[in-house]
């Protein structure tokens, strides 16, 4: 699996993060420190504990990351959950919640199978 094809099947924009990091090393490198970053959980326990300021936050970071390294579908869940909490809680934050859900474990799965497919 290539870069981008890792990036396609995550649902990102390839090219606007090489045009970014300018290098695949980089995107590499910050691709594949991506599922190991705590926001999700930290998301996902806040949202259980209903601490939503806690939780806005969470999905604020999860959105500046995905920015940056141009993973347009969680880029986009998360940028709708982040202004549905940005006030505290909002009815819509559970069905955002979930769909940040669904498009972090697509988004991680196909990390997981870029790093098997190229011996990591």
């Amino acid at each position: 699996m290539t870069l981008q094809e890792c990036y396609a099947a995550l649902g990102g924009d390839y090219e606007e993060v090489l045009g970014r990091l300018r290098s695949e090393r980089l995107i590499q490198k910050f691709l594949l420190k991506f599922p190991a970053d705590p926001s999700y959980d930290l998301l996902t326990r806040s949202m259980d504990a209903q601490d939503y300021s806690e939780a806005f936050r969470a999905a604020h970071t999860i959105k500046g990351v995905c920015q940056n390294l141009a993973f347009t579908a969680l880029y986009q869940s998360s940028c709708q959950l982040s202004e549905a909490l940005r006030n505290g809680y909002s009815p819509e934050a559970p069905a955002l919640t979930e769909q940040v859900g669904k498009d972090y474990r697509r988004t991680v799965d196909a990390i997981r199978s870029f790093q098997e497919a190229n011996g990591g």
